[in-house]
């Protein structure tokens, strides 16, 4: 493994292992999240209240959008927002729910069943993707269609997802409209590409912690129902840049139950523990998340870290908090000389599945 602090992360040391270039994906963001506003408004969607919420299904990278979203809409979400992970819906799901069916390859064997447990349900249909067999079911079945732009990693959808989710939701009652302050978070992620990004300091933030966390197991820790769902997209991208284990939990739930587990940790391994804040943290939790960081500390090898959103709105600092993350996952892969890109592990999976039938 080459030494973290002799390597530089500029665009030359990162074009070495990324041969699919997934820096410009997540350098995009800004840019994403303005495409996506466009889609949105060009699938003609109309609006339909629908008094049992929004459900929205899907897996993996397709999934986190939802979840983004709902964080996002904090105390202005007027409905149930919830989200279906499985091969079907939940159990209260009714027919006056409106249900999005998000996968951006459009073959997600889950999202695929969730589809047609809707239209069984007579819940209202609307398909984000780029095609694939959810898109030709959707046309045959006069079901809305959001596309989303092709030719990248799923998780790299996550703007598309994300302002999706969002807009579905107010055209269905359960959250207003945001599509100028998207506009506004677009132009904030901009100033924060040019901070954090390759042609940035080397100290910068993201390029910092990247070093800090290499070689460490990184466990993640956010506010419940603001930063939490931020927490497990860094656990995820970690897992699928970097390709290494990562781990994710809640405050205060982790301090009833994990926090105990750090007692041990020192004898497994080099663990680091990375908090995300932000100015809406509820002030019990802000409390917890200095006095928790000092508890595991003795036992976090990898050190103990806190990482602060930015931004006035809520939108603008929960993107501020994933770019973040995408950057880190994506300069620990180089750090590790990693293709950032492939993900043969689910490909291998996917492949056995099919063969189960």
């Amino acid at each position: 493994m080459p030494d973290a602090t002799e390597l530089l992360l500029n665009r030359a040391a990162i074009a070495a292992v990324d041969p699919t270039d997934q820096l410009t994906d997540v350098l995009a963001l800004p840019e994403h999240l303005r495409d996506a506003l466009w889609k949105v408004e060009s699938a003609g969607l109309r609006r339909a209240d629908t008094p049992g919420g929004l459900v929205v299904a899907g897996m993996g990278g397709s999934a986190i959008g939802g979840a983004l979203a709902r964080a996002a809409l904090g105390d202005h979400a007027s409905r149930p927002i919830l989200f279906a992970r499985a091969y079907g819906l939940p159990a209260w799901t009714t027919p006056d729910t409106t249900v999005l069916c998000a996968s951006y390859s459009g073959d997600t064997e889950e999202t695929l069943a969730c589809y047609e447990a809707a239209g069984a349900l007579g819940a209202r249909r609307i398909v984000v993707t780029s095609g694939g067999r959810l898109s030709e079911l959707a046309r045959e079945d006069g079901v809305p269609v959001v596309p989303v732009a092709g030719g990248f990693e799923p998780r790299a959808a996550v703007a598309y997802m994300t302002v999706s989710a969002l807009e579905i939701a107010a055209l269905c009652g359960a959250g207003p409209r945001m599509g100028s302050e998207i506009d506004v978070a677009a132009e904030h992620l901009e100033q924060l590409v040019e901070e954090w990004g390759p042609e940035g300091d080397e100290d910068g933030e993201a390029k910092r912690l990247a070093r800090a966390l290499l070689g460490t197991v990184p466990v993640i820790a956010g506010a419940s129902g603001l930063t939490a769902p931020v927490a497990y997209r860094w656990k995820t991208q970690i897992n699928e840049n970097a390709k290494i284990p990562a781990f994710s939990h809640e405050l205060p739930e982790l301090d009833h139950n994990e926090l105990v587990g750090w007692t041990g940790a020192a004898e497994l391994g080099r663990f680091a523990a990375v908090f995300l804040d932000d100015a809406d943290v509820h002030p019990r939790v802000k409390a917890r998340i200095e006095l928790t960081r000092d508890l595991v500390a003795p036992s976090a090898a990898g050190g103990t870290w806190v990482a602060q959103s930015r931004g006035h709105t809520t939108i603008e600092r929960i993107l501020s908090l994933v770019l973040l993350g995408d950057l880190v996952s994506l300069y620990l892969a180089v750090l590790r000389g990693v293709d950032p890109g492939p993900v043969e592990l689910i490909d291998a999976l996917k492949g056995r599945l099919a063969g189960l039938g």
